[in-house]
């Protein structure tokens, strides 16, 4: 079994966490067609090699950034993410 490293929590189980897409997947702004949604959630890029990725801590619920090599499986380190609060 492998280990990630939460953020908040530390090494824990890979079963604890949950895949939540590219990090580098930007969301379609304003008024878009059913084929930009229908990519955006569904399509992956699915990169061979270095990727960013969000996951969720699932005891936690915390959301956070992870960096890793697809083909290894070795991570390189984790963030947390920051959420913007508009003023």
């Amino acid at each position: 079994m492998q280990l990630f490293t939460c953020p908040f929590c530390g090494p824990r189980a890979e079963t604890e966490f949950h895949f939540g897409g590219d990090a580098g997947n930007a969301r379609p702004e304003g008024d878009v067609d059913v084929v930009a949604w229908s990519d955006y959630l569904y399509f992956r890029n699915n990169r061979r090699g270095l990727s960013r990725e969000i996951w969720v801590h699932l005891p936690c619920c915390e959301v956070f950034v992870m960096e890793r090599d697809t083909i290894t499986h070795e991570v390189i380190g984790t963030e947390a993410m920051v959420a913007e609060i508009e003023a």
